[in-house]
This record gives C-alpha cells, structure tokens and sequence, in this order.
C-alpha cells in the first residue's frame, strides 16, 4: 500500500498558498484493507474513506470509463492494480494531477510543475471531454488564479465540448455549484470571461451572455458595453468581500438591458421590469437559493432608484423603503445598498467615489425603524387610521434625520 498527496493541497504548496484540504490517494488497497486500519468508508460512487484521526479523506486509486451523456455517465473502477499515474490521468487539469509521496517527492507525469511556473491552465488529456463539469472548473479556475491562462488548445477543446452539444448534459445543480463558488473567487469576472470565449456562457446563463455588445446609456460610460461594465461590478463586489448573494445580485443587476430593441440603444427605458422576469426565469431553471434570488429580484427592480436618492424627497424616500420591504428586512436592504454600490462603483472613474445614497437611505430606514408603531397604534382613535398615521410618523422621522425641509410629493 502506497498513500500520496495528491490535488489542490500539492498545487497550492507549489503555489505559496495556504492549504485548505488535504485528499489523499492510496495505491495497491482494497476497501477491506482499509477497514481493517480503522478507515471510515464514506464514499457513495467511489470507495473513499476517512482517516481514523485527522478525518481527511482517502480515496483508492481508480480510473473512469465514460458509458453517457453528462456528468454522471462514468464507470468507476478501483482495485489494487490500478497505479498512481491512470489516477492522476483522470483528472481535469495538470495542476491539479501532482502527487507528493510521504518523503516529500513530487510525481508528475503531465507537466503540472511546468504549468504552475508558467501560470497555464491545461487539460490532461483527451479524456478531459468526457465531463462538461470540467468546462466549469476551468472557468472557475481562471477566477481563482487570475494571473494564469487557459492554455489554447484546452480553450479549443471546450469550444468543441460546446458545439458537439456535451454541455447541453449540464444539470442545474451542478452549474449553479460551480457558478456560485466562481463568484466567491477573486475575480470572478475570468469565469465569465472564459465561459464566454469558448461558447458555454450562451449555454449556461444566456441572458447574460446577451449583455457583451449592449452599449450602456452614454450618460454613464459610453466607452464600456454593458456586459464588460457587469463584468467589473461582480469585481468590485468581490474585492469587498461581499456575500454570495451580493454577488449573485451584482451580477445580475442589468440582464433586462440584454432585452431592449437595438433600435432604442443605447437608452434602456423599462429594463428593470424586463430585468425581473429574466432573473426569475434563470433562478428557476438553475435552482438558484431563495436568498440569492430575492436579493437579485429586488436588486434587479429598484437600484435605478436608489442612484437617485439623493434627489428624492423623504416621502419617495420612504416608499422607496416600503418597496423593497427594507422595514421588515433591514438586513436584506443592507445587502441591497451593498450590491447598489458595487454597480455605482463599476463605472470607469467611480471606483472611489463615495456612494453617499447608501448613507442617505440607510439613515432614512433606521430613522422610520425607531418610530413605535404600536404606540402610534394606541394613541388612533380610529382602527381604519392606523395604517395612515404609522406611516405619517415614519415620514416625520425620516424629514427630521435627513434635514428635510420640503413639501410632501415625489421626486
């Protein structure tokens, strides 16, 4: 029995970074072997076990045989015969097919080491084809090591995945997996970026591959189409350490612009409406989280307005709150106000502006949270008024904390 290090601890050692997981193969073991050690077998589709101790897991070394369409279509096969290297060959890209043995030697048979010095992300070998997860991963890759490129050929052979209909097997669970952790990389605007390149972004989410060559309103940057100006607020989200659902919300934020006529560019009148029903469609055909769509929804329809709220008067202020039902769920608004600032920020030449409508509508709730409702409701006479006068105290309040002096009316 031989055990390795194999995977993203070896890459990440190679790489200076902190290692997160360790996953280990072991070579020349049958499951019983490793019962017999005290090893947990907690695999479902392949024998993988976990140490007795640290709890990290071990798999037998084990090859795959493609038998259908799609992810799931493989035949495993583990047993004390199959060696280091057909392990390794199974795997997606060359710097995640390194092997450290217990003495500290690296085993690499496809210049995996070569790749990392030269900052490449290359498929292993032909069998790359047979998963159309690996499309995502490598995508996901090129948003977690931003400095490295898709090798040409490994970007030619995702094309063809891609028009031989491969990728059309991609379930929705699985994209949304891989889309999600894309977004809480470091820029994940390279997963999009590469999707895009090799045709899978069409497949995959096309309402926002339609947003590349939609010109924004000129009013804001006429020299940025609208799918490179989404492409730097998930960045900028990102490089805050915004919530996946901030992200998620970022990088939906405009899709409606990706459903004006060509003939009405670059103005996109009524694309929040449109925006919102694309956004519900895409959440339900990916199985998108309740929280990452209901934040993208609210996002998608009201953050136009909050860009105006230093214009508004407190009352539009106010139903601007009601609207989004930030006085209910002030923690959502928050996260709203944040992914409203990432696209304020993905504006060329704004990137340290102060986004002082976020201020402005963050006093305003906190001021109509602080009226007591109950109170007021105590001190009607008449029931039926309630309503009315809860709303007027609320109103007061946020005059008061904004410094309003105006006549009630909208903006």
């Amino acid at each position: 029995m031989q055990i390795y290090a194999v995977g993203g601890a070896v890459r990440d050692e190679l790489l200076g970074l902190p290692v997160q997981d360790r996953d280990y193969v072991v070579v020349g073991a049958t499951p019983e072997e490793m019962v017999r050690l005290g090893f947990r077998p907690v695999g479902k589709d392949f024998p993988v076990f976990l140490h007795p101790d640290t709890h990290e897991e071990y798999a037998l070394a084990r090859t795959e045989r493609k038998t259908a369409r799609g992810y799931k279509g493989f035949r495993v096969h583990a047993s004390p015969a199959v060696t280091l290297e057909q392990d390794l060959a199974r795997r997606d890209l060359t710097i995640n097919a390194i092997a450290r043995d217990p003495e500290g030697n690296i085993i690499d048979p496809f210049g995996g080491e070569a790749d990392i010095r030269g900052r490449v992300l290359r498929h292993v070998g032909p069998a790359f084809v047979e998963d159309p997860v690996r499309i995502l991963r490598v995508a996901r890759f090129a948003a977690r090591f931003a400095g490295f490129a898709v090798a040409g050929e490994t970007m030619a052979l995702m094309g063809r995945m891609v028009e031989n209909g491969e990728a059309d097997a991609l379930v929705a669970e699985r994209v949304w997996q891989e889309l999600s952790r894309g977004l809480m990389e470091g820029r994940p605007s390279r997963m999009f970026e590469v999707l895009r390149d090799c045709g899978a972004l069409a497949r995959v989410l096309p309402e926002l591959a339609r947003l590349f060559g939609v010109p924004q309103p000129q009013a804001h940057h006429p020299e940025v189409d609208t799918g490179a100006h989404v492409m730097r607020v998930v960045d900028y989200a990102a490089s805050r350490g915004y919530s996946l659902p901030v992200r998620f919300a970022a990088l939906v934020h405009d899709l409606g612009k990706g459903a004006t006529p060509p003939a009405e560019w670059p103005r996109h009148i009524g694309h929040e409406e449109r925006g919102v029903q694309l956004v519900q469609e895409a959440c339900r055909r990916l199985r998108v989280p309740n929280d990452c769509r209901e934040l993208a929804v609210v996002t998608v329809r009201w953050h136009g307005d909050a860009h105006r709220a230093m214009e508004m008067r407190s009352s539009t202020v106010l139903k601007l709150l009601q609207a989004t039902d930030a006085l209910r769920q002030p923690v959502r608004f928050a996260e709203f106000l944040r992914a409203c600032e990432s696209d304020y920020r993905g504006r060329p030449g704004y990137e340290d502006r102060p986004y002082r409508q976020a201020e402005r509508l963050d006093a305003a709730l906190w001021a109509a949270l602080a009226v007591d409702a109950g109170a007021v409701a105590r001190q009607c006479s008449e029931p039926r008024n309630i309503k009315q006068r809860v709303y007027e105290a609320r109103l007061q309040a946020v005059k008061v904390r904004l410094g309003a002096d105006e006549e009630d009316g909208d903006a």
